[in-house]
């Protein structure tokens, strides 16, 4: 490279420099800059690298001095600090609908948003013990032409699955498309869901991305927008057990006032409670009646009671006896 041409873009690795090499921990003095510019066959003389390093303040560059040992210029301040990007590094890495091969992907990528140094601190925060990641590799792209859909206001169509007992894919509807006119995308229970319109079913519907395969975008509009205006979404999942549907109903249940916050988290800070003498609480809430709602309640133990209405109860109670004999035998 010319003489000329390594001037032209001395202030571009100067700058990658700044980013890559420099913290406040880690500051390179005028030398260190001179001989790793050198490195690269780049001259910089001393007068030459103060006004370049000012014109990089000038840039918009926050490059501070640091006058103890060890001593040299440094970037101070970048668009992300380190505990964000520790936080964006986490929720990365523990997301079940983004693969393995994903996460280690986004994760080389966040660590560019620092210097090499503190990098290696982010990569002591990647291990989350016995996460299970989704297998599905396309659902990063799936939730990119989901977004698009709806934005441009088109149906789309696509396959779905599920699993088998011998752990192979089985296609649902025989492997027929399903034409569904996308609305809202929701996270519950760590997984993505599309809330859409199901065209041949006539009604809003939700499917887990990471079992949806070859999506296409329609030519045509949406439809099922009257539907979904008057589809509360946060009620919805609040209502909805691990995404399984059933019938509404308004119920009554009976706590240990230990489980407030569970409740609370639950179903939001609009429930409706009242104390039930000292140690307990009533609460009221909608929620679609399903086993995984049995389950729910049947995990907080002798704590948790369900009151009301009648027919709830007793389904619950057929329920627990059925699993009774089930152990019993």
């Amino acid at each position: 490279m010319a003489k000329s041409s390594n001037q032209k873009v001395k202030l571009l690795y100067l700058m990658e420099l700044f980013h890559e090499e420099t913290d406040e921990d880690h500051p390179l003095s005028r030398r260190e800059l001179e001989q790793k510019l050198a490195d690269i066959g780049i001259h910089a003389e001393r007068k030459s690298l103060y006004h370049d390093i000012e014109t990089l303040k000038h840039f918009g560059m926050d490059i501070a001095y640091r006058k103890e040992h060890p001593e040299g210029y440094y970037l101070a301040q970048r668009e992300f600090e380190l505990p964000e990007l520790k936080l964006l590094v986490d929720a990365v890495q523990s997301s079940r609908f983004i693969t393995q091969k994903k996460s280690d992907a986004l994760i080389k990528k966040i660590e560019k948003l620092t210097s090499r140094h503190e990098a290696r601190k982010l990569q002591r925060q990647v291990v989350v013990a016995d996460r299970i990641k989704a297998m599905n590799e396309s659902i990063y792209y799936n939730v990119d032409k989901l977004h698009a859909a709806i934005a441009e206001n088109r149906q789309i169509i696509f396959r779905y699955f599920e699993w088998t007992v011998s752990k192979e894919m089985r296609m649902k509807k025989g492997g027929e498309n399903y034409q569904v006119s996308p609305w809202a995308l929701t996270w519950d229970n760590e997984n993505y869901y599309l809330i859409g319109y199901d065209m041949d079913a006539g009604m809003i519907k939700h499917f887990r991305v990471d079992k949806m395969l070859h999506i296409n975008l329609l030519d045509q509009e949406r439809a099922g927008k009257e539907e979904f205006g008057r589809f509360d979404l946060a009620r919805y999942t609040k209502q909805t057990f691990g995404m399984f549907g059933g019938d509404e109903q308004t119920v009554r249940m009976r706590f240990h006032n230990k489980y407030v916050g569970v409740v609370i988290d639950r179903f939001g800070r609009n429930v409706s409670l009242r104390p039930d003498g000292e140690a307990h609480f009533i609460a009221r809430a909608e929620v679609a009646v399903s086993e995984q709602f049995y389950g729910w309640i049947t995990g907080l133990g002798r704590d948790a009671q369900l009151l009301s209405p009648e027919s709830v109860v007793e389904e619950y109670r057929e329920l627990l006896k059925d699993l009774g004999k089930m152990y019993g035998e």
